[in-house]
């Protein structure tokens, strides 16, 4: 494998878009939310394990979680988990891992991605992320991995290209022509109709020296904090730095501080079933071990009838428990030692009830 290439796991996420399974001390990318075995952030490292050293893959999160991240993925070197003190969105993890990165190696090319996607056909995935690498370390780009949109969905951010549908439809790298945020739904609907706009997955490829180079131009008041960090970073005084570099630190996405403004953005486009899972509903969708009625039911006892579309997951502290479930229709019933949900399986319905409740605030009810 190429030495050269390194990939930074952004992991310092705490929202908790999978109450009550998920916590303020166990957020989403720690969680096996579709019953397979693995978490989200150990199923993101066993995917780049296979293209890039794993002496090279890096961890950015937050402090409280780093003994999360070494008990699920244990083979990790200590010092490869990067502990931010506070979270500040994308840019300064971006900015912390790059510099990082750039203290072992100046001439690497890094794979930035979220802990905690879901992907389909994995083989597929790691073709495609190969394919942006290597032009990210033959050209001077910034690039992003887009994905082709399956429908109009308006919980995603959208990158239009230049070149029309046929520059989409060869699959090949393209410069970007805009970025834009969440649209509603006629909006979304238009830009799948066009065949000119992908979805934003949030991964991106490029040097680590070309990045460190846009932050610098395009985000002054990020730079300005991380002032003197490469003095600091391997030594004894790394962890005070960071301490008063993030406590003033704004909340910038890099999307936001650099790629909406650069000349540098490209786009590779992929398709091998991706998904940014953050509500029970998409979870459900994704699930591949559904009843002729269309219900997951992840519980050890089970009696069921009449149900249908209907999703039944426990914490696996209810091993001894009988779970009987009559005329269900397109619900979720999570249960938990403390806490039991039961709500539609909309996702509209499910956050409004979390937001109304005040839910996701509250660690334990006991």
């Amino acid at each position: 494998m190429n030495e050269n290439r390194y990939c930074v796991i952004m992991a310092g996420g705490s929202a908790n878009h999978f109450w009550p399974i998920s916590r303020k001390s166990r957020p989403k990318q720690f969680l096996d939310a579709d019953g397979s075995g693995k978490s989200f952030i150990r199923k993101t490292y066993e995917r780049f394990a296979g293209i890039i050293p794993a002496e090279n893959i890096l961890v950015v999160t937050l402090s409280r979680f780093a003994g999360l991240v070494k008990e699920q993925i244990p083979e990790i070197d200590d010092c490869n988990i990067l502990m931010e003190p506070y979270g500040r969105n994308t840019a300064p993890c971006i900015l912390f891992s790059t510099c990082e990165v750039l203290r072992r190696n100046p001439d690497a090319v890094i794979v930035t991605t979220p802990a905690d996607h879901a992907i389909n056909d994995e083989d597929a995935f790691r073709n495609d992320m190969l394919s942006i690498m290597e032009h990210a370390e033959n050209n001077q780009v910034l690039m992003t991995l887009g994905i082709l949109p399956t429908a109009p969905e308006t919980n995603y951010g959208y990158i239009q290209v230049t070149g029309g549908r046929g520059s989409v439809e060869e699959k090949r790298p393209v410069k970007v022509k805009t970025f834009v945020e969440k649209p509603d739904s006629n909006l979304a609907e238009v830009f799948c109709k066009s065949g000119e706009f992908l979805w934003n997955s949030g991964i991106y490829a490029w040097k680590a020296s070309l990045i460190k180079e846009e932050l610098e131009k395009y985000t002054p008041e990020v730079i300005s904090m991380f002032k003197g960090i490469e003095d600091a970073l391997g030594t004894a005084y790394e962890q005070a730095f960071l301490e008063r570099a993030y406590s003033d630190c704004p909340k910038i996405s890099i999307d936001y501080g650099v790629m909406e403004n650069t000349d540098r953005a490209w786009l590779y486009p992929g398709s091998f079933g991706w998904q940014d899972a953050d509500t029970w509903e998409s979870i459900m969708r994704n699930m591949d071990d559904k009843d002729p009625a269309g219900n997951v039911f992840h519980a050890a006892h089970t009696l069921k009838a009449e149900d249908s579309g209907t999703l039944l997951m426990t914490d696996g502290s209810h091993g001894k428990k009988l779970y009987a479930i009559k005329g269900l229709k397109d619900y979720i019933v999570i249960d938990t030692d403390d806490a039991l949900l039961i709500c539609p399986r909309d996702d509209k319905q499910y956050k409004d009830l979390l937001s109304g409740l005040g839910m996701p605030e509250y660690e334990d009810f006991r």
